[in-house]
């Protein structure tokens, strides 16, 4: 995200409780690997529903914008129907587990559309008792041929790039991915590496939640573009989704981290 966006995803939660600074250990933070073969696991998934991060979300958060089938989890984003006083709908899932450092992997496609951003992230904020920290992966989908990186670290952003994807995010499932340590951060593309924290550069230091989200604006469009009028829904697919702890490796064949160092 832009600076612009700094103080943003801190609202990101809007509507949930409070947690508390101690959390109990999570089975997922020995790691996992999600093929979406069945619904969505209940004590690994949460699903955002029923409120918005804030006016620069033109969409709310519902259920009726996740759906699980074929082994593919996708996200929509609803238009709200012509003349309805409701806003669109759009669909976003969260871990209940807190992670600290490893490697985060999805293999994603996502539309073309001006006006809507498709993420896979890890965040942490006021809402968790925490500082605001956060790493990202963004395909803003008015351009799919793009990924889009960043961290914020209690609240500034830093380490940002944007680098091409292709074939695009709209032509194929393409492979993200961040390895998130104490000393840096790396980014790969299709098992490659793309971009990684310069030496020194400050760093998240705190556990944070796993998120994908499908979402829209009509206020940020310096940055993600202005919104088309369109009838249909449209879906941001995950094909499957994987955590791998710090010390671990090869959890699962094609993961980046089978590679050798």
């Amino acid at each position: 995200m832009r600076h612009l966006l700094a103080v943003l995803p801190a609202l990101a939660l809007m509507g949930q409780p409070l947690l508390a600074e101690t959390r109990p250990p999570h089975p997922d933070t020995a790691g996992f690997f999600e093929d979406f073969s069945t619904l969505l696991r209940k004590d690994r998934w949460y699903i955002s529903d029923g409120w918005t991060n804030g006016d620069w979300q033109d969409c709310h958060w519902s259920r009726r914008a996740v759906q699980v089938k074929d082994g593919i989890l996708t996200l929509l984003h609803i238009p709200a129907p012509e003349g309805a006083d409701g806003p669109p709908l759009c669909g976003e899932v969260q871990t209940n587990a807190f992670f600290h450092y490893g490697t985060f992997e999805a293999r994603i496609r996502t539309p073309r559309q001006s006006g809507l951003n498709a993420s896979v992230f890890t965040y942490a904020g006021p809402t968790h008792n925490s500082p605001h920290d956060e790493i990202d992966i963004e395909i803003l989908t008015r351009e799919p041929g793009e990924m889009t990186m960043n961290t914020y670290v209690d609240g500034k952003p830093h380490n940002g790039a944007t680098v091409p994807s292709s074939p695009s995010f709209e032509d194929e499932f393409r492979t993200v991915g961040f390895r998130w340590a104490p000393d840096g951060i790396t980014w790969y593309l299709e098992g490659r590496e793309v971009h990684r924290t310069a030496p020194g550069t400050v760093l998240p230091d705190h556990p944070q939640k796993l998120y994908m989200s499908f979402w829209s604006t009509t206020t940020l469009t310096d940055w993600m573009g202005q919104q088309t009028p369109r009838d249909a829904p449209l879906g941001y697919e995950i094909d499957w989704l994987a955590y791998t702890p710090l010390e671990a490796s090869c959890l699962f064949e094609g993961s980046v981290t089978c590679q050798e160092p």
